[in-house]
């Protein structure tokens, strides 16, 4: 029985050679060279492939996301009926993002947006120094990726808030919860992360009433998924002066249209949905375990809740 890889043609060798670094005796395919569709007991997959294309193999056990989201999974069609689907937990995703959120939190708070208009300008001024223990995080989300950054985050004496649905204890992190909870925390966010995973429920949830409860002067960092955003209404809230400025790493869609107000705004600071890229070497003895686990009938481990939507 064999795997079937399907994701970007230059990362697919990357992911093989990393499987079978694992185990050599494993069968990898890759996509579209699926052979019979029959030979086929498991797919590790990320958002270019079509769920529709998956009912072809009567033998699948499993479905695995090369990522720590699975909205692109879940849309319709969705995966096949009675199909386990798995996602990644992985130390290396959980460090980049980690990474990505603390770089983007220290370039707003030490004013460096500012600091590079002045450079451009040649401007010699030096502008009041900032106050860590004053400037209060916001993370919508304290799953694996927004617990760790809100440790970072605490790591260094930012006081840190962190939102979920249902309440959630984490050491050192003030949880906020519900609706009311998510309008408490914006108003008293300087700074607001989302690492959240995408549902129906978030859904567009950083719009316009959301971010009019923030601070004047307050910034945005969204390292989660495009859909969260109504970017209507975060221009709109960057151009009437309301917020100083956002770091976005996710869009929708994406590749970004090149004609999207983003790309030029004085106030957005972008990356090409790079902030937490995927190690085939580092996830592959996750993906090899649950393979095992699939064929001996044992427990998943980082089974989707569908739901949930993650």
């Amino acid at each position: 029985m064999a795997v079937l890889l399907s994701t970007k043609a230059q990362a697919m060798k990357a992911w093989r050679d990393a499987l079978l670094a694992v185990d050599p005796t494993l069968d990898i395919r890759m996509f579209p060279d699926a052979g019979d569709p029959a030979g086929i007991e498991a797919a590790v997959v990320w958002t270019a492939h079509d769920m529709a294309e998956l009912r072809r193999y009567p033998k699948l056990k499993l479905i695995v996301s090369m990522g720590a989201g699975v909205d692109h999974l879940l849309r319709p069609p969705g995966p096949p009926p009675g199909i386990p689907v798995a996602r990644l937990v992985d130390r290396m995703l959980t460090t980049q993002m980690g990474e990505w959120v603390l770089l983007n939190v220290l370039r707003f708070h030490r004013q460096d947006p500012d600091y590079r208009a002045q450079q451009r300008d040649r401007v010699w001024r030096e502008l009041p120094a900032p106050v860590t223990a004053e400037r209060r995080i916001g993370i919508l989300g304290l799953g694996e990726l927004g617990t760790h950054a809100a440790g970072l985050l605490r790591g260094i004496g930012f006081p840190v808030m962190g939102w979920t649905r249902r309440p959630k204890a984490v050491e050192g992190v003030e949880n906020l919860h519900g609706p009311d909870g998510l309008r408490a925390m914006a108003a008293r966010s300087d700074i607001l992360v989302c690492l959240l995973p995408l549902t129906p429920e978030t859904r567009g949830i950083v719009d316009a009433s959301l971010l009019g409860l923030m601070p004047r002067g307050g910034f945005v960092i969204n390292g989660a998924r495009g859909g969260h955003v109504v970017d209507a209404d975060l221009l709109a809230a960057l151009d009437g002066g309301h917020l100083a400025g956002a770091a976005l790493d996710v869009f929708q869609p994406e590749p970004l249209p090149a004609d999207h107000p983003y790309w030029s705004h004085p106030k957005v600071v972008m990356t090409p949905h790079a902030a937490s890229i995927t190690i085939p070497a580092s996830a592959a003895p996750q993906v090899v375990d649950n393979l095992r686990r699939a064929r001996e009938g044992r427990p998943l481990v980082n089974l989707v809740d569908f739901s949930a939507g993650y």
